[in-house]
């Protein structure tokens, strides 16, 4: 079996598509025989920069809201790192805000289906 993990990120949505992209193509969402799956929801991002940061959006020492895409989607174990490396690679953020964990759907490998 294969060990799933959701990862969930959070992308101002001028940057969704690029995002998106990036990941799928570093294999996030594959499902069955589909590839680039994801869900995304709108909603509204709130940061204050402090120093030693340089904000994309914003000025230090200033709230700032914008208007971002939270990405869903699932990722094999064996792809997450370099998921997350593409995800770091295509967000605009310098420290861009995800998560990712292990869920309880796990996926039957192309081994074990020869197997059933």
């Amino acid at each position: 079996m294969t060990e799933l993990h959701a990862l969930v990120v959070y992308v101002p949505r001028t940057h969704t598509e690029p995002v998106l992209k990036a990941i799928g193509d570093a294999g996030a969402g594959w499902i069955g025989n589909y590839s680039h799956c994801s869900f995304v929801t709108p909603g509204t991002g709130r940061f204050t920069a402090h120093d030693g940061a340089t904000p994309y959006r914003g000025r230090v020492g200033a709230p700032e809201e914008v208007s971002e895409d939270r990405i869903e989607c699932v990722v094999e174990r064996h792809a997450l790192s370099a998921v997350v490396a593409a995800l770091r690679a295509a967000h605009p953020y310098e420290e861009p805000a995800f998560m990712s964990w292990r869920v309880e759907g796990w996926r039957q490998s192309e081994a074990d289906s020869s197997q059933a």
